[in-house]
C-alpha cells in the first residue's frame, strides 16, 4: 500500500514539475503519463542505477558524489527515450528536473511518515 502511495506521490511530483519547468513536457493523457513516468523511473532506479553507480565509482569518488546528479539525469533521459508522452529537452534540464524531483519527493514522502510516539 505504501509503495502505491509513493508511486502516486512521485507521479504528482512529475506532473507538477512538468507544468512548471519549461524543458519538461507531458503530452497526451498527462495524468496517466505521469504515473507511467513514476513507474518507469522506479524500475530504472532499481535495475539500471546500481550498475551505473558501480561502473562510475572512481569518478563519483573524485567528484565527491556530485557525479550522481549526472547519473540521475541519465536515468531521466533514458525514461524520456522509453516513454512517448514524456520529453526532456537537454541534459541540464534533466539535472534540474532530477534535483527538484528529489526535493519534492522528500517533502511529499515526509507527509506519509506517521509520527512516532
Amino acid at each position: 500500500m505504501k509503495l502505491i502511495l509513493k508511486l502516486l506521490l512521485t507521479a504528482a511530483a512529475v506532473f507538477i514539475l512538468a507544468y512548471f519547468l519549461p524543458g519538461v513536457t507531458l503530452s497526451g493523457d498527462v495524468y496517466v503519463n505521469a504515473v507511467i513516468v513514476a513507474v518507469v523511473l522506479a524500475i530504472l532506479n532499481v535495475l539500471v542505477k546500481p550498475i551505473l553507480v558501480i561502473l562510475t565509482l572512481p569518478i563519483t569518488i573524485v567528484t565527491l558524489g556530485l557525479f550522481l546528479l549526472v547519473i540521475n539525469a541519465l536515468i531521466i533521459l533514458l525514461a524520456d527515450k522509453l516513454i512517448d508522452g514524456f520529453s526532456v529537452s537537454s541534459i541540464w534540464t534533466a539535472i534540474l528536473f532530477s534535483l527538484l524531483l528529489s526535493i519534492l519527493q522528500s517533502f511529499l514522502y515526509s507527509l506519509l511518515n506517521e509520527t512516532k510516539k
